[in-house]
């Protein structure tokens, strides 16, 4: 069936004007009473992650995002004397210079000598000699609650090939900033996309770790494989937390009202 564009357009506006309506109904208060000082996000208890890290030859997902207070979650890990053997680059890079859409390219990290192997460009999917040698996989993006954020695609598809070779997955949980409430229209099922991979609403109000338990538990993966995952979980959070980023998760979100208003205007 074929839609003009003042359909399409008309269509739009309409889907903004319900997704702000079902947000206002839809939010909590805000507990402001709870302190960003006091929360520990996956990636601050250094001691555990160390512990379950220490022997093991590990890949790493990661971008700017993946941060150990003012330090990157490859560095700290490498300073620590953990084997990096290879990183991951999701959409927008490693490092996360790369603008929307933009093509990302395998690169080499100058601090480990670890290869970049790219997972958004010829390979959304973590292909099968990407994980040669590696025993453990450690996902770590500050994903912002939008079923079309790419990050959360990706989390699928190294999930997908984790659970193929049996590679266990650590996934460092961080919060949600749109976490506090969920709204909008649940993906069809003849609609399926890089941006639209599975049955949830726009705004869905997971944690990147809560996101991968019910990926798992619901049997998305391919013929409903099972992935060994751990999640690591947050302290002191709670879904009403006011939780501005420390860094912008992708170019174009530069601050905590673009990523509010993020579900909404990326329509």
């Amino acid at each position: 069936m074929m839609y003009s564009i003042n359909e399409i357009f008309l269509s739009l506006i309409l889907i903004i004007l319900l997704g702000c309506g079902m947000e206002s109904e839809a939010q909590p208060e805000v507990n402001v009473a709870n302190s960003q000082k006091a929360l520990q996000v996956g990636a601050d208890q250094i001691p555990m992650l160390l512990g379950k890290l220490s022997d093991k030859k590990v890949g790493l997902i990661c971008n700017q995002s993946s941060l150990v207070s003012s330090s990157h979650l490859i560095d700290t890990l490498h300073n620590s004397g953990i084997n990096i053997l290879k990183i991951f680059a999701p959409e927008h890079g490693y490092r996360g210079k790369a603008e929307a859409g933009e093509h990302v390219s395998n690169d080499t990290d100058l601090n480990t000598g670890a290869p970049v192997l790219s997972l958004y460009g010829k390979n959304k999917k973590l292909p099968s000699e990407y994980l040669e040698g590696v025993d453990q996989l450690v996902f770590d993006l500050q994903d912002v609650g939008a079923r079309f954020y790419t990050y959360i695609s990706t989390l699928h598809y190294v999930m997908d090939a984790a659970a193929k070779a049996n590679i266990p997955l650590l996934v460092l949980d961080r919060p949600n900033p749109n976490g506090h409430y969920i709204a909008g229209p649940v993906k069809s099922a003849e609609i399926n996309s890089f941006v639209a991979m599975h049955p949830i609403p726009v705004v869905h109000g997971m944690t990147i770790g809560e996101y991968a338990q019910m990926i798992n538990g619901e049997g998305w993966l391919t013929n409903g494989i099972k992935c060994q995952l751990e999640v690591l979980s947050m302290q002191n959070y709670s879904h009403d937390l006011i939780y501005e980023l420390p860094v912008k998760p992708s170019p174009n979100l530069p601050n905590y009202k673009s990523i509010l208003a993020y579900p909404s205007t990326c329509l």
